[in-house]
């Protein structure tokens, strides 16, 4: 499959993460499950959910579009990281790796944009 979002780097990193945001979640505490559980995972599935839907658009802008909204989610995940750290419902280890994982997931996405900006300028 030509347009297989799958075969993407960034994805397939931000699935891993989502993964690993989603298992961490599960020992938060269960008064957290309709905002911080549910806010977590909602940011990180909407990265690589705006990764797929960017790669299945047929024009550039939109594409770059979804990516750069990807890369906000990223950022609003790592936000949600540092609360739970700070709020003690995973350990400093656990989020500062997860943390770092998307400082190394928001350069990808950056690059990609920076790619197909080129791409696009060719023609």
């Amino acid at each position: 499959m030509a347009n297989d979002f799958t075969k993407l780097n960034i994805w397939q990193k931000a699935h891993t993460l989502t993964l690993s945001i989603y298992k961490m979640s599960r020992n938060f505490p269960k008064e957290e499950l309709y905002s911080l559980t549910s806010q977590a995972r909602r940011a990180a599935l909407s990265v690589e959910l705006n990764i797929a839907e960017g790669h299945g658009r047929y024009h550039y802008l939109e594409e770059v579009k979804f990516l750069i909204i990807a890369r906000g989610s990223a950022a609003e995940t790592q936000s949600c990281l540092l609360l739970a750290r700070d709020l003690q419902y995973c350990s400093s280890e656990e989020a500062k790796k997860l943390f770092e994982g998307y400082v190394g997931l928001i350069k990808q996405i950056n690059s990609f944009i920076g790619y197909k900006r080129k791409e696009h300028e060719k023609g």
